[in-house]
């Protein structure tokens, strides 16, 4: 499971500064029941889960206020370890002044691999300079918004050193 590993490397190199763009919206499957939709990826409250663990911090933005508002709903027992920003990935990412330790690049919906890949790419241009050698980057949707990134990230001395169907982890250090 690439969480899991996520979370294991993330615990042994003693990161704390968690940064995700395009926070989960857990979409209520329907409107008489608060019964939120799994599927939609959950990735928001796995970090924030993290976070408080590690007693690190989760920075999660997203330029819908309304996703940012429904994260805030089902990472409520969270707020403590989580900065919620309503923003363009990019903007957030320019202005963001710390060093990530975790890197989670899911802005952008790929319905539209071409504009989503360049998206992407672009969030990786900016966050390059924010990364060092311990730090994991982790790409969501892999052959719809990782077309252009990770040759990028390869060529900037990142290593993938692990992927799913869907996903791809990179880090300078392999383990």
């Amino acid at each position: 499971d690439m969480f899991r590993r996520v979370f294991d490397l993330s615990l042994n190199r003693n990161h704390k500064i968690i940064v995700e763009t395009g926070t989960s919206r857990g979409k209520i499957k329907f409107f008489f029941l608060k019964k939120y939709n799994w599927k939609d990826g959950m990735s928001t409250i796995m970090f924030a889960n993290f976070a408080k663990f590690i007693d690190g911090h989760l920075h999660t933005c997203d330029i819908s206020k309304k996703n940012i508002n429904n994260a805030k709903k089902f990472t409520k027992n969270y707020l403590n370890f989580i900065t919620y920003y309503v923003d363009d990935s990019l903007i957030f990412l320019n202005k963001f002044d710390k060093m990530i330790d975790l890197l989670y690049l899911d802005s952008f919906d790929g319905h539209n691999p071409a504009v989503a890949s360049e998206h992407q790419l672009n969030e990786a241009k900016i966050a390059i300079n924010k990364i060092h050698d311990n730090s994991l980057i982790l790409l969501d949707d892999k052959g719809s918004k990782t077309n252009l990134s990770i040759d990028f990230l390869i060529n900037e001395g990142l290593k993938i050193i692990y992927e799913t169907k869907y996903q791809v982890l990179l880090s300078k250090k392999f383990n």
